[in-house]
């Protein structure tokens, strides 16, 4: 796949990773489809792509019918739908057992139903729609890139619940890409460590500054556009197929 040629949904898309993503594939002559909840970064992002290249749709990645009508409604603005790349994600941090007692059920579901079944429900509803797509190269007909974390491996005090929903993001990978391979669509897993988003920029000066320099090399904080440099390498890579690749600086995460 060519990214001239990428026709992509982007969840998270209006900023941060997801949003440096979507410039990422315009910049290269792509088309793309926002899908977040933020209506006024939403009209900011597509007034900075262009509205000949991006859509923003106001979407609950949770939402089963209301994913399956805007990727609908997003191929067909786009004239076509090859490419879906999960971004959105909440950080959902909280202890097991914290100061005002346990853990409430609905934090942790809420932060595993967005992050880990809002990925299925993207990319199950994106494969459907893939699947009816003229073969390319090696009869390729789409590719999934979902976003992990490295908590997935590591995670910290009071991740219990975002490192699950991770982990789950790189449990699929591998038998989602199995499964629809009968079909030519790639599932590949992206697995960042600690980048410069929206969850860092809220954070004292001190604690950005602690951050990057706990990474071994180079020692600072990832950027979007790095991020968005892989999901494109993985694009246009057709071998690139049912793996995790973690983006880190080589970071291994602290108990706490």
């Amino acid at each position: 796949m060519q990214l001239n040629d990428v026709r992509a949904v982007v969840t998270g898309g209006v900023s941060g990773l997801g949003l440096a993503t979507a410039q990422h594939i315009v910049a290269n002559g792509g088309k793309v489809a926002l899908l977040d909840i933020n209506d006024d970064k939403g009209a900011a992002a597509v007034a900075a792509l262009g509205a000949d290249k991006a859509k923003y749709f106001r979407t609950d990645v949770t939402d089963e019918e209301q994913v399956k009508a805007d990727l609908a409604a997003a191929r067909e603005f786009m004239g076509g739908l090859n490419a879906a790349i999960n971004c959105a994600g909440i950080l959902g941090a909280g202890r097991v057992l914290g100061k005002e007692g346990p853990m409430p059920l609905k934090q942790f579901s809420t932060t595993v139903m967005i992050n880990l079944v809002g990925s299925f429900n993207v990319a199950k509803a994106a494969a459907d729609l893939m699947q009816h797509n003229t073969p390319g190269v090696d009869g390729e007909r789409g590719v999934i890139v979902n976003t992990a974390s490295v908590a997935a491996y590591e995670g910290q005090i009071g991740q219990a619940a975002y490192s699950a929903s991770k982990g789950g993001v790189v449990g699929m990978t591998l038998p989602m890409a199995r499964e629809l391979a009968r079909f030519g669509i790639r599932v590949m897993t992206i697995a960042p460590g600690i980048f410069w988003t929206p969850m860092v920029d809220g954070m004292p000066p001190q604690v950005q500054e602690s951050l990057g320099a706990s990474i071994p090399f180079p020692s600072r904080l990832g950027r979007p556009d790095e991020f968005a440099d892989l999901v494109g390498f993985i694009l246009t890579h057709t071998y690139l197929n049912g793996e995790t690749i973690r983006l880190d600086g080589a970071v291994r995460l602290a108990p706490k």
